[in-house]
């Protein structure tokens, strides 16, 4: 089916099923432990051996030597793989670094051996026997020293957001030179880890020239292909299988090196073997998001209208690989006719930056949000009416090319009245409760909506039920519920005559889960399969498939009533499609919009934030499922606080590592540090986005929180921190003195 039209009635609009808040579907696995997670498989594979990844001990150079003896020798071991006993495998297509193979080393614990033994211990315990001598070479480890030679790059997530290299609307040095109010200001996001809370695991067994991966994957069709490409094995001889996932944030988007080692492993083994990575490779040899240093200037008139504006952006990654988007909601936000965007790549020998929840916008609005609440400080406007005065109703760069909805101006005003945001001091610092500083802070949130190309196969049964199979994955999100309301709505059935299975390369290949397009597309890809399969069912039952109802069970047209399962008879009826998009998304821009609010308390004497309250009033397209949507999105504010006041790998820029890479030294909020969250979702369709005439909300969440973080700081204490996180160290000595 192809989607080139905009939606019209159709029957999800009927709302049975699809928008009520159902519990999740894999809700009792997760929580009494049941849900088989990769590492968990414990009956998929017979006589499963234990492998271990050794990391590379330099950041740049290369492999001279390995001593494997010891290991070898070692109890238990059963075989030893090492990055000298095979030339350079291919890469990916999705990968910037080559996960095994060679001896050069591109970053700092690159996979260079896996050793394979009867227990998890044993294998552990021979890695560390083995010897290996490095020739270190000199390597870039410091954005800010390689600043100067960065050069312009474009760059495009894959999830929807992206920016040519340099890109200019108007004149904006000119205007920007002449606007009566300008601002010119720097700031700063680190290095930030995934830290999912299941590990990067695989468990991997041949037959024959077949392999089988049972592995923790966003992306079931990408690894598949990616994998066989590494390997130098035909696509066909490769089965994927990852039906539980837990967590990901994009690091689980890509092949990684456990799937690739495992493979390694088990063939030398002779049996299955089964992976994980411990956490500091987690940080170290798999994806993160990249530290960014931008600059942002912003001109206005009195009034407070925007006549100039500029976003330019300088992160850093391996050779070949690009920089991150963050400029690219600068460029549709907020109005404005004279416009610059600029990206620097700076070349750096650090592990390998990448996706990471909402990249681009989250780490681009943490700067843009901050500098817009300063210049309306500088305009003396409030920041919600800032923001509003320069709302705009179609591409600021493309006039012609109107949103298919943004509705970011009642996001504002209705967060505005619920936040109780009249009650805010405009002028910093005096608020305070015993010694306390409190502070309130707000943000605009902004993440483009994508549509992928999306199949499912849906077949009928016997009795009345039915089965959906699409390789499309469940990271925490809710897609076993969401596909499966989709189906139920769709034929007129009850929610538990509906079984979904997922994460399988032998179903259609989905969207996978990433760039908040998923829930989306999936279940577009469900709708597209189930109109099939209604068409087959009206043809066999002798009805007009246009004037068939599907309800309770029944199929209905006219006075004849037959019950569902009559017309798939005893053989079943099965259905196959896919939704594909025409231009629609050129025509129009798919966009979400969000208003974030936050309460924040500084401790006057040891700097100390706490939030004390959240809000986000998010405009994005048909809630599918409005429990599992807030699920997502009040995860996704935890991770902006998390962004906002602590997470940060410190990098060794001697030798080119993270260093705090465990859980123990990377700071994640947790319960504790959240103590309430408000989520409103306005009542919006969307059908120039999808049959579904939804759109994505799952980092959407985490777009603008940062800021809205760091502006009620600055409420709270008057002092402004452009270098994120926002720690105590860079408060305490300049916090205003007690009383």
């Amino acid at each position: 089916m192809k989607f080139d039209t905009p939606a019209t009635s159709n029957p999800i609009d009927q709302l049975r099923v699809v928008g009520q808040p159902v519990d999740r579907i894999d809700g009792p696995l997760k929580t009494t432990g049941t849900a088989p997670y990769a590492y968990e498989r414990h009956d998929v594979a017979r006589d499963q051996a234990y492998g271990y990844v050794l990391g590379a001990g330099i950041g740049k150079g290369r492999v001279a030597a390995m001593d494997t003896a010891a290991a070898k020798a070692a109890p238990g071991v059963i075989a030893v793989v090492t990055t000298l006993d095979m030339p350079r495998l291919g890469k990916g297509e999705m990968n910037t670094a080559f996960l095994f193979g060679g001896a050069e080393i591109q970053h700092y614990h690159q996979a260079i051996a896996v050793v394979v033994a009867e227990s998890f211990e044993q294998a552990r315990d021979a890695a560390a026997m083995i010897r290996t001598r490095y020739v270190r070479e000199p390597g870039r480890f410091d954005l800010a020293a390689e600043a100067p030679k960065a050069q312009l790059a474009s760059a495009d997530s894959g999830e929807g957001s992206g920016a040519p290299q340099e890109d200019r609307t108007g004149d904006f040095e000119g205007a920007f030179a002449q606007a009566a109010v300008t601002l010119d200001e720097t700031y700063s996001t680190p290095d930030e880890s995934h830290a999912m809370m299941e590990p990067h695991a695989t468990i991997a067994a041949w037959e024959g020239e077949k392999l089988t991966v049972w592995t923790s994957s966003q992306m079931i069709a990408w690894g598949r292909r990616d994998l066989a490409k590494t390997l130098g094995i035909p696509a066909e001889n490769v089965r994927f299988d990852s039906p539980y996932i837990g967590g990901g944030f994009g690091g689980k988007l890509f092949l990684r090196a456990d799937a690739v080692l495992a493979a390694l492993g088990a063939k030398a083994a002779g049996r299955s073997v089964k992976l994980a990575l411990t956490r500091p490779l987690i940080a170290n040899n798999t994806t993160h998001r990249p530290a960014t240093i931008q600059r942002i200037r912003i001109g206005a008139g009195r009034d407070g209208r925007i006549t100039a504006i500029a976003h330019e952006s300088l992160s850093g990654d391996l050779p070949e690989g690009q920089p991150e988007t963050a400029v690219s909601q600068t460029r549709l936000l907020y109005a404005g006719a004279n416009r610059l965007t600029a990206l620097r790549l700076a070349v750096l020998d650090l592990p390998e930056g990448n996706s990471m929840r909402a990249p681009g916008e989250a780490p681009g609005l943490m700067a843009l949000e901050m500098a817009m609440d300063e210049m309306a400080e500088r305009l003396g406007m409030d920041p919600i009416d800032f923001r509003i005065v320069n709302d705009t109703q179609v591409d600021p760069e493309h006039a012609e090319r109107p949103f298919s909805q943004r509705q970011l101006v009642q996001c504002l005003r209705i967060g505005a009245e619920r936040f109780g945001w009249n009650r805010r001091s405009a002028t910093p610092g005096q608020r305070r409760e015993g010694q306390w500083l409190v502070g309130l802070g707000m943000a605009a949130g902004f993440r483009n909506n994508l549509v992928m190309k999306s199949g499912a196969r849906v077949r009928l049964h016997g009795n009345g039920a039915v089965t959906v199979e699409t390789d499309m994955t469940d990271i925490g999100t809710g897609s076993y519920t969401i596909i499966a309301q989709t189906a139920a709505e769709m034929m007129g059935l009850p929610l538990e005559k509906v079984t979904v299975r997922l994460g399988d390369s032998d179903f259609p290949v989905s969207s996978g889960s990433g760039g908040q397009f998923g829930g989306n597309s999936s279940t577009a890809g469900v709708y597209a399969a189930c109109v099939k399969l209604r068409e087959a069912v009206a043809r066999r039952l002798g009805f007009n498939s246009a004037e068939a109802r599907f309800e309770g069970g029944q199929v209905r047209a006219g006075n004849r009533s037959v019950p569902l399962g009559q017309a798939a008879g005893e053989a079943g009826l099965t259905a196959e499609d896919q939704m594909e998009y025409g231009d629609l998304a050129e025509r129009y821009q798919q966009s979400t919009f969000a208003g974030h609010f936050v309460e924040v308390a500084v401790h006057a004497a040891t700097g100390e934030t706490r939030v004390r309250r959240m809000l986000a009033v998010c405009a994005a397209g048909r809630i599918l499922n409005p429990k599992s949507a807030r699920s997502q999105v009040i995860g996704a504010m935890t991770m902006g606080v998390g962004a906002a006041l602590m997470e940060e790998l410190a990098v060794d820029k001697r030798h080119g590592f993270f260093v705090n890479h465990d859980l123990a030294g990377y700071e994640v909020p947790v319960h504790a540090d959240i103590p309430h969250q408000e989520v409103i979702f306005l009542d919006e369709t969307d059908p120039i986005s999808s049959p579904m005439k939804a759109k994505g909300v799952g980092e959407l969440g985490i777009c603008g929180v940062g800021a809205a973080v760091a502006n009620a700081v600055y409420n709270a204490t008057g002092l402004r921190v452009r270098d994120y996180p926002i720690t105590l160290d860079k408060l305490l000595d300049r916090l205003p003195e007690l009383a």
